[in-house]
């Protein structure tokens, strides 16, 4: 598999970009804290999860939100939301951003998590296209059957998705 170098920003607490690091060197414990986004989105009362690549080198075959990236170095929030999910799901909508948490999570020995994360929210109804690199599959699913799912099941999810339904 071949690894795009792409840097990432690491942040503050408050969300004050400090330096960049190189994705994959930044994804080594124990992990700076840096930028995030992650998309939610709707069809009515239901949410559309993906499930993760298995080529992810974190939370590979796990559910999680719709989508979720890094900003480039630069690039806003909502930009980085917007290109995402074009990218992983095959369509654009317009987004609006819900609220921010941090959170940390360590994966294996290796591999981990500590983002200060951008949550954002759109409706949708058409054609789903993931891309096979980023999304193994991908399920609509009412929001409380999902929740009722993490309570059972909260090792087929992400830590990060599980923070954000915490927090919906």
């Amino acid at each position: 598999m071949i690894i795009p170098k792409i840097e990432v920003e690491v942040v503050d607490k408050n969300g004050k970009t400090l330096r960049l690091e190189e994705k994959y060197k930044l994804h080594k414990n124990p992990v700076a804290l840096h930028k995030a986004v992650s998309v939610l989105i709707f069809n009515k009362n239901k949410i559309l999860l993906q499930k993760r690549a298995l080529s992810k080198v974190t939370w590979p075959g796990f559910w999680a939100n719709t989508t979720c990236t890094h900003p480039l170095s630069g690039e806003d929030y909502k930009t980085a939301a917007e290109r995402r999910l074009k990218e992983e799901m095959g369509f654009s909508v317009p987004l609006t951003e819900i609220f921010r948490f941090t959170y940390s999570a360590k994966f294996d020995d290796i591999w981990g998590e500590n983002e200060y994360d951008v949550v954002f929210r759109g409706e949708y109804s058409g054609e789903v296209k993931i891309d096979p690199n980023e999304a193994e599959s991908y399920r609509w699913v009412s929001l409380d059957m999902v929740k009722k799912d993490v309570n059972k099941n909260p090792e087929k999810y992400t830590p990060w998705f599980k923070n954000i339904l915490n927090l919906l």
